[in-house]
């Protein structure tokens, strides 16, 4: 008996959730630095929304829309001080289609 194996990554299934923006009120803000540290750098690659990314000066920045509110961030770099993470105001964030 041959089973198919289907890929599935995270990535296509992000477009079933609803995210309501907050403009001009991040719930998440990265602290300004010259070098990322290896956690943050980590977070470019791992963060399943892909709020995290490189700028031309090599820093590290974010983009909260899209923001699943997953924790990894969190766990990475907020207790180093390298990020500032607080959860949206009410109403607003991530609104999981199942669940």
């Amino acid at each position: 008996m041959t089973m198919a194996v289907t890929k599935l990554r995270v990535e296509e299934k992000l477009y079933q959730n609803r995210y309501l923006v907050d403009p001009g009120r991040p719930h998440i803000k990265v602290r300004p630095h010259e070098r990322p540290s290896a956690n943050l750098l980590a977070l470019t690659h791992i963060c399943p929304a892909k709020c995290y990314e490189l700028n031309d000066k090599g820093q590290v920045e974010t983009t909260s829309d899209g923001c699943m509110e997953c924790g990894t961030c969190r766990v990475l770099c907020e207790a180093s001080g390298e990020i500032v993470w607080n959860y949206p105001r009410g109403g607003f964030g991530v609104l999981f289609k199942f669940g």
